[in-house]
């Protein structure tokens, strides 16, 4: 699952970002990866691994909806659904 959010741009300056993947490692485990920064300048890179799916993908969705809080919009979604309302 991947999705990448965007911040509209403001004044002069570029727009934020954040891209936020869930992938599978080969034990089994997951990976969730967010990286965040402005478009064409310095990013930053978090990983945070999980053994089991379900708390995977809730951080996976509360990662997406505290950014979602925060005026990002999604330019792109890849393998999941839009979130329920």
């Amino acid at each position: 699952m991947r999705v990448l959010m965007q911040q509209p741009p403001q004044g002069l300056e570029s727009p934020r970002y954040v891209s936020i993947s869930l992938q599978q490692d080969l034990l089994g485990g997951w990976l969730l990866v967010r990286e965040s920064g402005l478009i064409g300048g310095k990013s930053q890179l978090k990983r945070e691994q999980f053994l089991d799916t379900e708390p995977a993908i809730e951080a996976f969705e509360k990662a997406r909806a505290t950014h979602s809080k925060k005026g990002y919009q999604v330019m792109f979604i890849q393998g999941v659904a839009e979130p329920k309302s």
